[in-house]
This record gives structure tokens, C-alpha cells and sequence, in this order.
């Protein structure tokens, strides 16, 4: 059965930092995409960013150059490092798991950014 399970929400500052991890269980990680999503009420669900199995990353432009995402494939982790957070980056966010055809969402984990 798979499982990606994120963990790490929660509320801070602007200009502040907070890190998700997605665990995942049930695939073989190493060669799985491994992709964040962010949604606010309201709105499609928006890409943040992507990691390659090999650790190739990419991101939105709206978060390039303040988040990170990075993985350990021996303990089957991803990780969203979010540095100098704002107001807009508040939503829940989503780690995705992709290996065509097949794709796989974690249960989302709120992210608030307010002072």
C-alpha cells in the first residue's frame, strides 16, 4: 500500500522558516518523482517544486531562490526547506509522488505565514 505522509505545518513569522517532510511508504523511492503542491481555498492547487530521483530539482517561480526540496532516498524522504516565508506562501501543502502512469498525494499540511 502507499502512503506519503507530510509532516512539519504550521504557523510562522514573515521572513521566517519552516521545513515539510514527506515520508513515503509502498513505492520504490529512489526512482520516483517527488513533486510539492500548494492549495488555497478557493484556488487550484498550484506546483511549488519538484526533485528527480537522481536529485535534480526544480521549483515555481514564485517560491525560486526562497525554497529548497531535497530527499534522501536510503529513508525514503523529501523535505521543502521554505526561507523567507510571506503572507502568500499561507496554504495547505501537498508532497506528490510520480512514476508514470502512476502518481500518488500525501493529506496535505497547513503552512501560515502571518505575524
Amino acid at each position: 500500500q502507499v502512503q506519503l505522509v507530510e509532516s512539519g505545518g504550521g504557523l510562522a513569522q514573515p521572513g521566517g522558516s519552516l521545513t515539510l517532510s514527506c515520508a513515503a511508504a509502498g513505492i520504490d523511492f529512489s526512482i520516483w518523482g517527488m513533486d510539492w503542491f500548494r492549495q488555497v481555498p478557493g484556488k487550484q492547487r498550484e506546483w511549488v517544486g519538484g526533485i528527480e530521483g537522481a536529485g535534480s530539482s526544480k521549483y515555481a517561480d514564485s517560491v525560486k531562490g526562497r525554497f529548497t526540496i531535497s530527499r534522501e532516498n536510503a529513508r525514503n524522504l523529501v523535505y521543502l526547506q521554505m526561507d523567507s516565508l510571506k503572507p502568500e506562501d499561507t496554504a495547505v501543502y501537498y508532497c506528490n509522488g510520480n512514476h508514470y502512469p502512476n502518481e500518488y498525494w500525501g493529506q496535505g499540511t497547513q503552512v501560515t505565514v502571518s505575524s
